[in-house]
């Protein structure tokens, strides 16, 4: 059962990406939301910078797990982690998951204005 094929990576590399795209506007809204707060909350404010390298590497990242999740099933061999139905649904649902993270990270710091 080899894990290259299923997409597994390249999805925890896109999800990992996005959370640390919204980390610098996304991440102090929700800790003051749930009611952390102090003061080293401004030093996400540093990220700022890489976020367009953290999207870029999320869509890169997305791009490939799109390629391997929602290839054919004839592609997979009998026994592969890609070709029990349960599994393929699971990716899907996680790549899905992952896509509104990304798209929440490149929206975001257009919409924060209406909360704040």
């Amino acid at each position: 059962m080899s894990t290259s094929k299923s997409g597994r990576g390249p999805l925890a590399a896109g999800g990992i990406a996005a959370l640390l795209a919204s980390a610098c506007c996304l991440g102090p809204l929700v800790l003051i939301m749930v009611g952390v707060s102090g003061a080293w909350i401004g030093n996400l404010a540093a990220l700022e910078p890489y976020r367009p390298l953290f999207i870029g590497v999320a869509l890169v990242a997305l791009f490939f797990a799109w390629r391997r999740i929602f290839r054919p099933v004839e592609k997979c061999q009998p026994g592969e982690l890609c070709a029990v139905p349960r599994v393929r649904t699971g990716y899907k649902v996680m790549f899905w998951i992952v896509s509104l993270l990304v798209l929440t990270a490149l929206v975001f710091p257009y919409t924060l204005p209406w909360f704040y």
